[in-house]
């Protein structure tokens, strides 16, 4: 499942994204505006391809084609109809969870078009990486919303412009600020914590892998990745200093390319939810791996299983509030 994100990322790495998606009215509603919508009204948003999605009515029946938008909708108390790939959302996604009534409309990478119809939707949610023609083929049917998804430059302003313009979709710009504050309120908190146990500025690099035969494949997550930007914001400092892409901010490399990372502090932290772990198991005998400074030193750290690394507000709370475990404890 990372793998095949991963093929696309390198595909993407070149590309640079659009402007992050905008609402109409972002953070300023007017009194009236916000009265017709809390009652139900229309509701107009702009999406991160600039383009005006007017409803008659907030949302209620949304089909999300990403885990980090399914997530965002559960956030904001709205649970989606139909998300692709149900199953993996229930391993990688854990600070959001999915009813069991929603519908598996198939996977992230191709996900079905009668199957997203059949549900008839007021609304669905994809991300700007997907092919255009997945967005027109939905159009004939059902309004689409296009988020950003992600973008390098600046990912947490990204993400909560994402989860704000999918708030005023569905009628939720009260608890989407109110959300946001929470997690800034987090963030503060957190980096207080880092500070006190004098860990502020200590470095950290994240990363996931996979196996391919005797091949293992490294992705790190560069400063411009979101769950980055997180560990930045609560005092810390990125050590991967190779090549990443503009969209994602993540790299490629292998073991020995992880012979470049430099610093007496870095602690290691690495995902695998799926169960599949690459460094613990397939890197045990691996020379170069063992021999870094940081596994020498026991600074290897394996984040608890279920924290998205593209996800919402709230899977980015979790992440953070990871951080502080690892450097506080």
């Amino acid at each position: 499942m990372i793998r095949h994100r991963f093929a696309a990322l390198v595909a993407l790495a070149a590309v640079t994204l659009s402007a992050c998606g905008t609402t109409e009215n972002p953070g300023g509603t007017d009194a009236g505006a916000a009265d017709e919508q809390a009652a139900g009204g229309p509701v107009t948003v702009t999406d991160s391809r600039g383009k005006e999605i007017t409803l008659d009515a907030p949302a209620s029946k949304v089909v999300a084609l990403e885990w980090g938008e399914a997530e965002m909708l559960v956030t904001l108390g709205v649970m989606p109809v139909g998300v692709a790939d149900t199953e993996g959302y229930g391993t990688w996604v854990t600070s959001e969870q999915l009813d069991d009534s929603v519908v598996d409309v198939g996977t992230r990478a191709e996900p079905s078009v009668d199957s997203v119809v059949a549900l008839d939707p007021d609304l669905v949610v994809l991300e700007e990486t997907r092919e255009s023609n997945l967005v027109e083929q939905l159009e004939e049917f059902v309004p689409v919303l296009v988020t950003t998804g992600s973008d390098a430059s600046d990912n947490l302003e990204r993400m909560r412009d994402d989860f704000t313009m999918i708030a005023t979709a569905v009628g939720k710009d009260a608890e989407a600020k109110r959300i946001l504050a929470d997690f800034d309120a987090a963030l503060a908190e957190g980096k207080q914590k880092i500070a006190a146990a004098g860990a502020a500025g200590q470095s950290f690099v994240m990363a996931d892998g996979w196996q391919d035969g005797n091949a293992i494949s490294i992705r790190p997550f560069g400063e411009g990745a979101l769950v980055s930007q997180v560990a930045i914001q609560l005092g810390l400092t990125n050590a991967w200093q190779g090549e990443v892409d503009e969209v994602w901010g993540l790299g490629q490399t292998d073991v020995e390319g992880l012979t470049t990372i430099e610093g007496d502090d870095v602690r290691f932290l690495y995902n695998a939810s799926d169960g599949t772990d690459v460094f613990a198991d397939g890197l045990a005998d691996n020379r170069i791996w063992t021999s870094l400074p940081f596994v020498e030193d026991g600074r290897v750290h394996r984040v608890t299983d279920g924290i998205w690394t593209f996800g919402g507000p709230k899977s980015c709370e979790q992440y953070a509030d990871e951080i502080v475990r690892i450097y506080t404890s």
